[in-house]
């Protein structure tokens, strides 16, 4: 039997709604996206890369937003360098046979990543222990730390890294969507000031 039309539409309308709402918080985070990319486009000025990590789910944006970066879709954009940490399945389970899961985006921080890098952790709820031991042992060496997160932020999002954006939502699936646009964001925001040298003043987005 079919659905009656009405319940039809009200359902479709739920399902809308549950990703509006945290994308329009996104958008009106736009200062803090602003200043992350800033922050980023300033980084690769001056020599360094990113490095991304996240499990799940976000072990495949990880290695998409790398790609992103390394070889990018939009032609005549300029490749930046960045690594997946979530992609040397060898090294992964190595680490975590050894010094156990929690330390495997921390010790190839520790071992793969410079000072003037980037490191950004996914994380689906904020709570993951492994990206919040990544991001701080990328603080600890000096990195710029950017944090991808969903619910309510979780442990990362109060841990006190440099820039934190929030996909307001309790269901993984819409906080994966909007991880998506927001990396997509990053990326594009990027790349206008990277390419555009007097905008990399530190005054720009102050």
């Amino acid at each position: 039997m079919p659905w009656p039309e009405k319940t039809a539409d009200t359902a479709l309308e739920q399902i809308f709604q549950r990703r509006v709402r945290p994308l329009d918080a996104l958008a009106r985070d736009a200062e803090e996206v602003a200043r992350a990319c800033h922050a980023m486009a300033r980084r690769f000025q001056q020599g360094g890369k990113l490095v991304v990590f996240g499990n799940g789910g976000p072990s495949t944006d990880a290695q998409h937003v790398a790609v992103e970066f390394v070889h990018p879709v939009i032609v005549g954009k300029q490749a930046l360098p960045a690594i997946s940490l979530t992609s040397d399945v060898a090294t992964v389970t190595g680490v975590a046979t050894g010094e156990g899961f929690e330390e495997v985006f921390a010790h190839q921080i520790r071992h793969l990543a410079d000072p003037p890098d980037i490191a950004l952790g996914i994380s689906t709820d904020g709570w993951c222990a492994n990206v919040l031991r990544g991001l701080e042992e990328a603080r600890r060496r000096g990195l710029l730390t950017v944090a991808l997160v969903g619910g309510d932020g979780g442990r990362i999002a109060t841990a006190g890294f440099d820039h934190v954006l929030v996909a307001a939502s309790d269901d993984p699936r819409v906080v994966k969507e909007v991880h998506v646009t927001a990396y997509h964001v990053l990326w594009e925001l990027v790349h206008v000031f990277f390419e555009h040298p007097g905008a990399l003043r530190t005054d720009v987005v102050a």
